[in-house]
């Protein structure tokens, strides 16, 4: 009988873990993908949305065009996890499974920062960063301010890249010097695990006139004055506010008893969860790296081998090393690379490609590649 594995959240992680699946296990298994949206969607488009290179539109990924044998996609909003019984409801029905894997991401959340619903924009969710495009298209002088409201978020370098493509878009429209870009962030650094990337990234700004505050917390937002006021006690002014909000797991997985001081434990080695049979990979989790897709979907990978050497008896794969290739827009349309293992050595170890227009066509081929593998086509990003 065919192995029943049911795989909630059809992001980097779902979508990797599915095609692996489908890939070696064949007629032994039987995938159900579920995700409350219809289309994928690379988080660095939102980007491109979000400063008018591409529409909404022409950066979905419809998951109807997933066609891989033994795996169905279900659009579905799970309302409950019943961890112990692998028992999923959704606002469709249930679903019970032999295995189940958890890959939900993070939520954002807006109400953890008093006055980033009134005042505010965030531009993490492709809903956000479509609202974005007018809103940059008008804005010709005073101050901005990039605001990282929470200590863990998805793709560290995100606010960065924001910055830079901010000062490329007032450059060309030649109001750059009315206006002021400013970011501010609870990390010590760009890129914590190395300097060498960081000073990179902080060199960039400087050169652009971005000033910068690291371990910094915003704790809360006036709008009537147009404030946000920082733990530190000062008060920085803004005329538009860019946010990447405080993030948390979803809250039918806290409701599900499987997370640990807010997110989901696994085992660093093979992601199992605390419940035999559940696994969990990507932003959900409390893994030691940072939350990104590329992460997820090389947790994914390490997932897959786990299940395929116990669904066909072959031996214990290797534990995830959490090495990862990370693409940063530097300005430009220039593209920096980082190469970065998290887990195989006593410290994590990065070493860094300058950017390049060369790692430009790097990253277009990096999503070419996903968008084949998993959509069955390579239409151009």
């Amino acid at each position: 009988m065919a192995t029943r594995i049911l795989v909630l959240g059809a992001g980097f992680g779902g979508l990797e873990l599915s095609t692996r699946l489908s890939e070696a296990l064949g007629n032994n298994v039987r995938v159900t993908l579920i995700d409350k949206s219809d289309s994928f969607i690379f988080g660095f488009s939102k980007l491109d949305v979000m400063f008018g290179r591409r529409t909404m539109d022409e950066v979905r990924l419809p998951y109807h065009d997933i066609a891989k044998p033994n795996v169905e996609f279900r659009r579905e909003t799970v309302l409950s996890i019943d961890a112990e019984r692998k028992r999923v409801v959704t606002d469709m029905g249930a679903h019970e499974a032999d295995i189940l894997v958890i890959a939900l991401g993070a939520d954002l959340d807006i109400a953890a920062t008093p006055g980033l619903a009134e005042c505010g924009h965030e531009f993490y969710s492709p809903e956000g960063a479509a609202l974005l495009p007018e809103i940059l298209a008008g804005f010709n002088q005073g101050n901005i301010v990039i605001g990282v409201l929470g200590g863990f978020f998805k793709c560290p370098p995100a606010p960065y890249e924001t910055a830079f493509m901010l000062h490329d878009l007032l450059t060309r429209r030649g109001v750059r010097d009315a206006c002021t870009i400013s970011l501010v962030t609870p990390m010590p650094k760009p890129i914590p695990i190395s300097d060498e990337v960081s000073d990179a990234i902080l060199a960039l700004c400087d050169e652009r006139g971005i000033e910068h505050s690291h371990a910094t917390w915003v704790d809360r937002l006036d709008p009537k004055e147009q404030v946000a006021h920082l733990r530190d006690g000062r008060a920085l002014p803004f005329d538009l506010l860019l946010a990447v909000p405080v993030h948390r797991a979803p809250q039918v997985v806290v409701d599900s008893g499987l997370t640990d001081d807010g997110w989901i434990a696994v085992d660093r080695a093979t992601l199992a969860t605390k419940v035999p049979g559940v696994y969990a990979v990507g932003d959900v989790t409390s893994a030691p790296v940072p939350r990104a897709g590329v992460i997820a979907e090389g947790e994914a990978a390490t997932v897959a081998q786990v299940l395929i050497a116990a669904i066909n008896g072959g031996p214990q794969p290797p534990a995830f090393a959490g090495e990862i290739v990370c693409y940063i827009e530097m300005g430009n349309r220039s593209i920096g690379k980082v190469n970065v293992n998290f887990l195989s050595g006593p410290a994590p170890v990065a070493a860094f490609t300058p950017p390049s227009l060369q790692g430009a066509e790097e990253k277009h081929e990096f999503a070419a590649t996903r968008r084949l593998r998993w959509f069955g086509h390579g239409d151009a990003d």
